[in-house]
């Protein structure tokens, strides 16, 4: 069976991505992106803190003066396409355009420093997650002195809560808004407390402000953004408000306004918030929940603080408070001493729990993490290989039967654009985050649209519009 449920979703994560609006300035920027939502995020408060400060933003690297890579460092492969991606473009400068200012920013910014200034001297620039503020005065002084420039400091205060982000996708439909930064959970195989730092909440305030400004300038969903959003945590004026609470505050803006929160730790998911999802039509019935392994040692091994019965009762009880809810999660193949049997287990509580999507992956020790420091990896890389395909073969199968018991079903979709294959069809998530493509007729971006399903595959909808809803 042909994986093909995988490859858009591990293109989609590994693939680049350009800022999509443009301007005029002193020097021009090209920005270009690695990684997950966090990451896109991010970029926008980079073009943000630019435009204020008087640089251009470009979609084309050869008009650009400084070229500015925000990357990942989550798993080895991400990495390193980031390494080659810099290997390129400083050849290219060596060649063409000696003046050309190169930038890293992000993950692999504050783990790599040392290496990429000082060893492959590959980089002018290395700005870490928390020092976007900074960028213009590293900028400056890598110009004036033709020293490389460096701020990678990690901050237990920035959360950007006043920075209003250039939106990197211009469609006016869909946004991210980050309610939060950091992560304290410790994972045995995670680099992110390492590159991120510690948990910090945005104040309530500043995120119902810049939702409100989004609903107010026409966009119709929100994706709030965190590395563990179910920890949010705003003790501002005298009282605290949780994940739960932030998301019902949200919800009441506007009925037209969509919710959608990622990514979400099992552990911190509460029978309240499943409640909001229940009570709050905007909320989407859709949950990504990150499992990693379905046997219950590997998951003490990977510090993920809940047993794989714990899990699933808690899918139990997500089903049981929000009939017909939707979920996806991560899936990781070949972590340390992993045996065939606890291999199968994580294929037998897939096939309990029926994921609509899943984001699978083959082990790859990160360095400093714990285990990094205290396992062995020691899973032949062709047993990784084959146990990843057999995660994805059954993923695979099991989206496509799913997707089949929908065809005949109604939903309302969000239209996002034209599909990707043809101009004469839409595109549009349904409240449950599948993807859905109908005949295009009079819609419009931005509609929301009642379809019927007729059709499917593994990753896709395929459905005729019935009305607008």
């Amino acid at each position: 069976m042909q994986p093909t449920l995988d490859i858009p979703i591990l293109d989609d994560l590994d693939a680049p991505k350009q800022v999509s609006v443009t301007h005029q300035g002193k020097r021009q920027v090209y920005l270009e992106t690695y990684g997950c939502q966090m990451n896109v995020s991010d970029s926008e408060i980079v073009a943000s803190v630019l435009r204020e400060n008087g640089y251009g933003l470009t979609q084309d690297e050869h008009e650009a003066d400084i070229v500015l890579i925000n990357t990942c460092a989550i798993r080895e492969n991400a990495e390193q396409k980031v390494r080659r991606r810099l290997g390129e473009l400083r050849a290219r400068k060596m060649k063409d355009n000696p003046d050309l200012k190169l930038g890293v920013l992000g993950c692999m910014a504050e783990r790599l420093r040392e290496k990429l200034l000082d060893q492959e001297k590959l980089v002018d620039l290395v700005v870490g997650p928390d020092a976007y503020r900074d960028l213009p005065n590293l900028l400056g002084a890598a110009e004036d002195t033709g020293q490389a420039a460096v701020n990678v400091q990690l901050s237990r205060e920035e959360t950007y809560a006043d920075i209003a982000p250039v939106r990197y996708d211009t469609n006016g439909v869909s946004a991210f808004v980050s309610i939060m930064r950091g992560c304290d959970n410790m994972c045995s195989f995670c680099v992110v407390p390492f590159t991120r730092g510690r948990e910090r909440s945005r104040p309530v305030a500043s995120i119902l402000d810049e939702c409100k400004s989004l609903v107010d300038n026409g966009y119709k969903e929100v994706t709030v953004l965190g590395q563990n959003v179910n920890s949010y945590r705003d003790g501002q004026n005298g009282s605290t408000v949780d994940f739960a609470e932030l998301l019902y505050r949200i919800s009441l803006l506007s009925p037209d306004l969509r919710i959608r929160y990622s990514t979400s730790h099992p552990k911190d998911c509460s029978d309240a918030l499943l409640h909001v999802h229940a009570e709050r039509a905007n909320v989407c019935n859709y949950i990504h929940l990150p499992v990693q392994h379905g046997n219950t040692d590997m998951l003490q091994r990977m510090k993920r603080t809940y047993s794989r019965e714990q899990y699933l009762d808690l899918v139990e009880r997500a089903r049981k408070i929000v009939p017909g809810i939707s979920l996806s999660t991560d899936i990781i193949a070949g972590f340390c001493d992993e045996t065939e049997e606890e291999h199968r287990d994580t294929l037998s509580l897939m096939e309990l729990v029926r994921y609509d999507h899943a984001y699978m992956f083959m082990y790859s020790e990160r360095p400093d993490t714990y285990a990094a420091r205290k396992y062995t990896d020691n899973v032949p890389e062709d047993v990784k290989k084959r146990r990843l395909q057999e995660i994805i073969e059954l993923q695979t199968r099991v989206s496509l039967e799913g997707n089949r018991a929908e065809i005949g079903a109604e939903h309302v979709v969000l239209v996002e654009g034209p599909s990707r294959r043809s101009d004469a069809q839409l595109s549009g998530r349904t409240d449950t985050n599948k993807m859905a493509v109908f005949d295009r007729m009079d819609f419009v971006k931005g509609e929301y649209v009642r379809i019927k399903v007729t059709d499917c595959t593994s990753a896709t909808l395929i459905a005729e519009p019935i009305g607008r809803a």
